[in-house]
Formats: structure tokens, C-alpha cells, sequence
């Protein structure tokens, strides 16, 4: 069977993580790497032993290389969306990062970009591939009847000293860095979102309360300035037969990613497009983080 030939958007921490889960797939090899600065993206072939790796400074260089089939994109998320479009009307199958867009219009477009490209896509929702979490899933999908969840996930990101202090994450905080992944994780457990409320806190403080399609209703809460201390992920669901809590999180992110890759490969190879979290998936959450940050935006003093 074939290598599908993989193109990495991305030169940093994120971009290496994929480069070690496509790498430690059999049935991919990573062919190209692109970066505005072309010395950092021949540097990482280097440090990634990519010897079969071709280093290129513009990204519609990459989407006109035939190795590549598959195009993982590890940028800042505000470029997202424009890379992941060209990609897709380039026939590019898509490893996605969330959010897919900042602006609903956007996220709309690359829906339809991807759908008339017929490609295969999968947004990395972390919690939505860690194997415990899917084990907990579908017991408590199994068991049904819950009437609500609650959700915390204090980080620390925005300390100095972290990797992942970034001027994205300083400007849009924990609600379109975190909150998308818990939203994607009650929207598997409750049923979809149907409507949010959200306010704010301060330090970074998101709080938002979702209904779900069936009549349950969960809040989170979400903060990147936690501090070290306080830092922590917590969900549970809730009903008259008591709780079930999920899973604790788990530092690394490359098994997920590799079961993500490994879901993506399978669709690929069957000629299906679906995925539970395919573009669409990643269009439908950010809908709700967006609506979110629109009420928060009118609360704030004029």
C-alpha cells in the first residue's frame, strides 16, 4: 500500500508534535515543510532527520508538490483558515488544529471548500482522541439520561515562562483556546449545543452555560491565567443515579494525534469525507465559541 506524503504548514512546537506522530506512522512519511523563513523549515528536516523532506518558503510551492497528499497545518490560528482553504481547492486531505476560523463566515467557507474538494479532514479536538476519554464517552452515552455536566480547565499559558504564551493566546484567551475542546467533549456526551450564555471573569475568565439538543444543560469555565497552582482539568456529568467524571488529562499530545492521523489515513483510503470531527464538527463549535464571545463583547463597559 502506497505512503500518503504529508506537507507540514509550521515550524514550532505544535509542527513538531505532527511531524512525530506522521513520522511514527507506517503509512505516511512527512515530504515538505513550509515556513515563511525557509531556513526554519529546512532546519526542522534536519532536526526531524526529514532526508526525504523538501524545504519551501511559500505554501502554494508546497501545494503543487505531487508527494504530498495531506496537508497538517501548525500555524498561528489566525492563518488557519486561508491555509486550509487553498489546501482543500488543491485536493489536499486536511490535519486541522482548532479553531478552523475566528469568523463564522470563514469557518463556513472552508466547510464548502473542503466539501467541494472532496477531501477528508480532521480537527484535532485533543480530548475527542485520548483513548481513556473515548472509554468514558461511550459508557456514558451508553447509560443516557443525564441531566447536565460541568466543566473546569484552569490553565497556565499565559505565564512567561510557558511555551505556549503566544500572542494569539494573550489576545483571544482560554475561550477559543480551551473552551472549544470541552465544548467538542460535552457535544459528544449531552448531544449538540443548541444555545450558550456566557459572561466573563477577569483573568481571563470565560464562563459559559450550554443547552443541548434533549434537554441537558452543562457549564464551563475556562481561564489561561490560573497560575501553576490552581492549574487543572476537570469534567463530570451529573443525574439522579449520581456522577461520572472524565478521564484526567495526560501531558502528551502525540498518541491522540496519532489516532487522529489514524482515522484521517482510513477515510482517505476508503474514499470518505465524514468524520465525527471533520471540518463541519469544527465549523458547529466555533459557532458557539463566537456567539460566546459576541455576549462578552456587549457586557463589556462601553
Amino acid at each position: 500500500m502506497n505512503t500518503l506524503g504529508v506537507g507540514i504548514i509550521g515550524t514550532g512546537w505544535v509542527a513538531g508534535s505532527h511531524i512525530e506522530a506522521f513520522e511514527a506512522d507506517s503509512r505516511t512519511a512527512v515530504r515538505a515543510i513550509v515556513s515563511r523563513d525557509k531556513e526554519r523549515a529546512h532546519a526542522k528536516t534536519e532536526k526531524h532527520g526529514l532526508t526525504r523532506a523538501r524545504a519551501y518558503d511559500h505554501l502554494e510551492q508546497m501545494l503543487d508538490d505531487p508527494s504530498v497528499q495531506i496537508v497538517s497545518i501548525a500555524t498561528p490560528h489566525h492563518l488557519h483558515v486561508g491555509q486550509a482553504i487553498a489546501a482543500a481547492r488543491a485536493g489536499k486531505h486536511l490535519m486541522l488544529e482548532k479553531p478552523i476560523a475566528i469568523a463564522e463566515a470563514e469557518a463556513d467557507d472552508l466547510v464548502a471548500a473542503v466539501a467541494e474538494g472532496q477531501v477528508a479532514s480532521v480537527v484535532f479536538f485533543t480530548l475527542r482522541f485520548r483513548e481513556e476519554m473515548r472509554a468514558w464517552l461511550a459508557d456514558v452515552t451508553a447509560c443516557g439520561g443525564w441531566a447536565g455536566g460541568l466543566a473546569s480547565w484552569f490553565g497556565s499559558s499565559l505565564l512567561a515562562t510557558s511555551p505556549f504564551n503566544t500572542p494569539w493566546r494573550r489576545d483571544k484567551g482560554a475561550l477559543w483556546d480551551l473552551a472549544p475542546h470541552v465544548i467538542a467533549l460535552l457535544w459528544a456526551a449531552l448531544g449538540p449545543v443548541t444555545s450558550v450564555t456566557a459572561d466573563a471573569g477577569p483573568a481571563d475568565v470565560s464562563h459559559l452555560i450550554l443547552h443541548h439538543q434533549g434537554g441537558a444543560s452543562s457549564t464551563v469555565t475556562v481561564s489561561q491565567n490560573g497560575g501553576e497552582a490552581a492549574a487543572g482539568f476537570e469534567v463530570y456529568l451529573w443525574s439522579d443515579r449520581g456522577r461520572s467524571a472524565a478521564p484526567r488529562m495526560t501531558p502528551d499530545p502525540v498518541p491522540a494525534l496519532s489516532t487522529a492521523l489514524t482515522e484521517l489515513v482510513a477515510n482517505i483510503r476508503s474514499g470518505r469525507t465524514e468524520h465525527p470531527c471533520d471540518v463541519r464538527s469544527g465549523r458547529d463549535v466555533g459557532h458557539v465559541i463566537a456567539e460566546a464571545q459576541r455576549q462578552i463583547d456587549q457586557r463589556l463597559p462601553g
